[in-house]
């Protein structure tokens, strides 16, 4: 049996967000090179991708491709992989225009992501409900 748990999953960063100082986060440990965020909470991951999510869309970046694009650069990933895995799993097109602040799309662009973070099976979609809702601490 292994006892493999994804990085994002053992921060409770499930976006695998970079630390840069976020509220109630410190750099990961245990690791030779450290670099991504660990947060107390499952939730308080959760929501630190909802508010970078939204600081894009403040920029104006409002497609699945703009986002990953920059969340998730060629230099650092598959980006055109992860487009494709994110926009099958939200059943839309790479360039579809989406609205943040609609709840079901920003849950729906957060499963996607995560998925692609750390693979099927690990966050469900009511835990992301419940941070959202604010009920996951």
């Amino acid at each position: 049996m292994s006892t493999y748990v994804p990085r994002g999953i053992r921060n409770d960063n499930p976006g695998n967000l970079d630390y840069v100082d976020q509220p109630g986060a410190h750099l990961e440990t245990g690791v030779p090179d450290p670099r991504f965020a660990a947060f107390p909470t499952m939730a308080d991951g959760i929501r630190a991708l909802r508010d970078q999510l939204l600081r894009y869309a403040a920029h104006g970046l409002n497609t699945v491709a703009a986002i990953i694009d920059v969340y998730a650069p060629a230099s650092e990933n598959a980006t055109r992989s992860y487009i494709a895995g994110v926009c099958r799993q939200m059943n839309v097109g790479p360039d579809t225009a989406l609205d943040l602040n609609d709840a079901a799309t920003m849950r729906a662009l957060i499963a996607g992501i995560t998925t692609m973070e750390n693979g099927s099976g690990w966050l469900g979609m009511d835990q992301i409900n419940q941070a959202l809702d604010g009920d996951g601490k």
